[in-house]
Parts: C-alpha cells; structure tokens; sequence
C-alpha cells in the first residue's frame, strides 16, 4: 500500500524517512517539551485536552498513543480512566525521557511505553479501544499502511484520534503563519535544539501532509467510518477522529 503523502525529509540523505526521523527525535529529545511550549506558547497542553475529551464518549480501557514521544499525550489519556495506556515510538531518545517522566510521577503501573514501530505494531488485532496519536502521522514513512495497522489493533466500534498541524486558509492566519514558519520557527529551533534541519522539516512536513477532507478520505480508505475534523486555533491545528468499521 502506497502513501498519499509526499515523501518529505528531515535530512536530504540517502536513508529513509524512518531512519532519518528516528536520528532527529533522538538528537532533539532533550529540549523537545521545551520546545514545543516555545513555539506553540502553551497552546498544545489545550489543544491534547480537547482531543482526548472527543474520545471520551466510549469510554475506552486500552489506549495505545501512537509515537508518543516523551508520553504528554499517553498522560493527558489517563483522564479517561483506562485500564492502562501504551505508548509507542520509534526514538529511544524520546522514549527514555517519556519513562522517566512516568516514573517521577509514579504512573508505571497505568502507563507502558515501547519502542516499536507503527507500520508493524506488536499487537494482535482488536487490542485496544482506541488510538490517539499528537503529531506523529505525518512522520509516518508510509501513511495508509500506518493507519491500516492502527485500525488493525483496534477492536470494532474504537475510535482513533489524530490530533495534528494543519494549513490556515483564511487571511491574515496564513500569512502570519507562512512566515512563523519560514522564518522564526526554524530560528528558535536551531537556538534552543542546535538543529536546524528538525525545524525546517517541521513545516515542509506540514505543507505535504493531506489535511482537511484528505485525510479524512485516507482515514475512510484504511477502514475507518463517521471520520470527523474540528480545527483548532484558525485552522492551525486539527483533530481527527473515525470509528473502526
């Protein structure tokens, strides 16, 4: 099964993406919650809230968070009140700093995070109720075979929700934002991170990515139903959700 998704990189080199955003996750790991709060000024923590509240309808009680990163989002799941949360990501790098967060918060025995691939996911099918994943699908080497596995581990009636960056439409967002991108974000990136390349491949990856109606047409052709998009922030941002058929 072939992506839709243009096949964007951090590096330029000869790797594959995979390979390439597992090197810049785990070079950038340790300044990427600081980050994150720089350049969304906060924003993210509400943007996580609202899209685990769109979830919370089925009462799931096995969550799995697709590249979780350092867990913020396999965290904010726990407000559901699951049996327990599973986080996956292909960073080391992320991953340890995701532990040892959990650890200092003593959620081990809610939260266990993997290192583990999301185009081959070592779970058997209908494993969990639902499925979040926080800017992670557009790091997907290969977008539909991702989303396939994912509704794969999913039971009947789960709901996955994918909350991710979008492109605004409507004047002045998306000037503003043009530029944030072109020129501040990549700036602030190479300052606080010492790596340029990540930042840059942030927006490139954001101007490929189908979003809107796209991806809601990808989420329906891996074999999700009543597929829905709430922008957030003047369409700097959106959740997604479907339903497994």
């Amino acid at each position: 099964m072939t992506s839709v998704a243009p096949a964007v990189t951090p590096y330029k080199n000869s790797s594959g993406k995979k390979e390439q955003v597992r090197s810049m996750f785990n070079k950038i790991a340790h300044r990427y919650d600081l980050l994150n709060t720089v350049l969304s000024a906060g924003i993210h923590k509400s943007w996580r809230r609202k899209a685990v509240r769109m979830i919370a309808g089925i009462k799931p009680l096995q969550v799995l968070d697709v590249a979780t990163g350092t867990g913020d989002f396999a965290i904010e799941a726990l407000k559901l009140k699951p049996t327990k949360v599973t986080g996956i990501d292909i960073s080391e790098g992320m991953l340890e700093l995701g532990k040892k967060k959990i650890a200092e918060k003593k959620l081990e025995d809610k939260i266990e995070l993997l290192l583990a691939d999301s185009e081959k996911l070592p779970f058997g099918d209908n494993s969990f109720d639902a499925c979040t994943i926080g800017f992670g699908v557009r790091n997907f080497e290969d977008l539909e075979k991702g989303l396939s596995e994912i509704c794969r581990v999913l039971r009947p009636g789960g709901m996955i929700c994918v909350l991710e960056f979008s492109k605004p439409r409507r004047f002045p967002v998306k000037q503003f934002y043009a530029s944030y991108c072109r020129f501040i974000l990549p700036a602030i990136g190479r300052l606080f991170s010492g790596d340029k390349a990540a930042y840059t491949y942030l927006p490139e990856s954001v101007r490929a990515f189908p979003d809107g109606q796209d991806f809601l047409a990808i989420l329906e052709k891996t074999g999700f139903e009543r597929t829905n998009c709430r922008p957030l922030s003047f369409g700097i941002a959106s959740i997604y959700t479907g339903t497994k058929q």
